[in-house]
């Protein structure tokens, strides 16, 4: 005899996909928490913890962890590292990830409540629509000083020629702060192809050139020896005493190809701080491309040997394989603090996630589920021998908590449960809505939800309502089945006589006609039960 009216558990088939659609609603987890315009701005130290095996070193009490006064060639505190974010110019580079001169400004104005130091606004020689994002970032975000003198500077990227750079200059020269960063290949290899030139007229062009910048009126000038990690080390030294002479306050060092090791970075930074004329002048600021996924390992090195400007992109965004993720290098920095000399950036981490997704929406660039940090999986926890972790203590699987990146937990321990959860989760999770289970009802639910979470990749708390509904507070049937037969025509008319037994032991019987057996079934079906 089979129920008829009964609460159903629809399980999933076995041929169900989840969603590949890792948008923002990937985050279930977590919500955004409201923040105070005061606190947007507010540039003091930032509660931060990050969990480790065994208490760091204290950190040196000298350093004042506040944001130094902006010098362009100089840092008072030499344990600050400036944050210069290239997301509207490199990370735009990226294929599809053009953005609107609206969005620009969006991100803009979000880039400078996160706390960077210098936004690469844009190309202004590549395109009229570019020129005007750019300048209209100079004349609104640049010039947008909070309580406590803090605003981007604002930079504009241009080529070694008098065009490009007058343009640049046109674009950026209303911010408070404006600064040029111009840039020549330098390695034997874009000096002979590319370029076609000797490295004499490499030279006399880059020296030129950034004195033709400091003529204009600027007096924030970048110098960039592009595809640095494979020139060779004396040329370098000389072109770069050769800028410095000519006015440049930041040298930055690209990794244009993502070719270096970390190692090998270290100590390209660190020959040039010892062998570079006039070094003690100037900001040595990195640039890595992740072609070999080592930009960041590869921007902390530089760091560590030197470098106190970084140049990055939010969620890693740029060229080919992308650039060093801002993310990740600012976090880096924090939780390796008692190994990376103390370092400190001015970055306000409550605005990271925040960032992330307005980024990931105006690109149209999805994250991969599994990113450091932003990733829709970053503090999620499905193995069992995790979650039994993570209830018991969250520093055990997590460095950090998600609310120091701007992330809010909707549940305590960020579980999600599937097919590798254990019962503990699963109890925690009954109980968190709102079910007070037995050990032997857990026990009984269990199995259901394995079988559940083996067709399915995540189990949805409805999936668990359903299944306590059916397996823990199963409600007696109205209705159950007592007979059923049915006559089928060959015009397509069928008729249908069903016998349902009610909860009190009566016996009900009706006939139907319909369109074809099922019809005709459910409206005899309909006829005793009276719906």
């Amino acid at each position: 005899m089979a129920t008829v009216i009964r609460n159903p558990i629809l399980f999933p088939s076995t041929s169900h996909r989840p969603n590949q659609n890792h948008s923002n609603n990937t985050f279930l987890i977590f919500r955004f928490p409201q923040t105070s315009r005061s606190s947007l701005h507010s540039k003091s130290r930032f509660a931060f913890s990050c969990s480790q095996s065994e208490p760091p070193p204290p950190s040196p009490s000298a350093s004042p962890r506040r944001r130094p006064p902006y010098i362009p060639n100089r840092i008072p505190d030499p344990s600050y590292v400036r944050i210069f974010d290239t997301t509207l110019r490199d990370g735009e580079q990226s294929p599809g990830a053009s953005m609107t001169s609206k969005e620009k400004l969006d991100v803009a104005r979000q880039l400078a409540k996160l706390g960077v130091d210098i936004i690469e606004a844009g190309f202004p020689a590549a395109s009229k629509d570019d020129f005007e994002a750019v300048k209209m970032i100079a004349q609104e975000v640049g010039n947008a000083v909070d309580d406590d003198g803090y605003v981007p500077v604002i930079c504009g990227l241009s080529r070694c020629n008098e065009k490009d750079i007058r343009t640049a200059w046109e674009a950026v020269k209303y911010a408070k702060r404006p600064r040029i960063h111009t840039f020549i290949a330098t390695s034997a290899i874009h000096m002979e192809y590319k370029l076609r030139m000797s490295k004499d007229k490499v030279v006399d062009i880059a020296r030129n050139m950034v004195k033709f910048a400091r003529s204009l009126g600027c007096e924030d000038v970048e110098f960039s020896p592009e595809d640095a990690g494979r020139s060779d080390r004396e040329f370098l030294y000389e072109i770069l005493g050769e800028v410095i002479k000519a006015g440049a306050t930041t040298l930055n060092i690209p990794d244009t190809v993502g070719i270096t090791m970390p190692s090998e970075f270290g100590k390209l930074i660190a020959d040039i701080k010892a062998n570079t004329p006039g070094i003690e002048n100037v900001i040595i600021s990195t640039h890595c491309q992740n072609d070999l996924g080592l930009s960041t390992a590869n921007t902390i090195e530089g760091a560590r040997a030197g470098a106190r400007q970084l140049e990055v992109t939010i969620n890693g965004i740029g060229e080919r394989a992308g650039n060093a993720s801002l993310e990740e290098v600012v976090m880096a920095l924090r939780c390796g603090a008692h190994v990376n000399g103390n370092l400190y950036t001015g970055i306000n981490t409550k605005h990271i996630f925040l960032t992330s997704r307005m980024v990931e929406e105006y690109t149209g660039l999805q994250l991969q589920p599994h990113k450091a940090l932003v990733g829709a999986n970053a503090f999620a926890h499905e193995s069992g021998i995790h979650q039994d972790g993570m209830l018991k203590h969250k520093g055990t699987y997590e460095i950090i908590s998600p609310e120091d990146i701007g992330l809010e937990r909707t549940n305590e321990a960020g579980i999600v449960l599937g097919k590798l959860s254990g019962r503990h989760a699963l109890r925690k999770r009954l109980e968190e809505l709102g079910y007070e289970l037995s050990d032997d009802q857990v026990q009984t639910l269990f199995w259901r939800f394995k079988a559940v979470a083996e067709q399915k990749k995540r189990v949805t708390d409805a999936d668990l309502r359903a299944l306590v509904s059916d397996e823990v507070f199963q409600a007696e049937p109205v209705w159950k089945l007592g007979d059923l037969q049915v006559t089928c025509g060959t015009l397509g008319l069928s008729t249908a006589t069903v016998k349902l037994l009610s909860s009190d032991g009566s016996t009900h019987v009706a006939c139907s006609v319909g369109t074809g057996p099922v019809d005709s079934a459910y409206k005899a079906v309909d006829l005793i039960v009276k719906v």
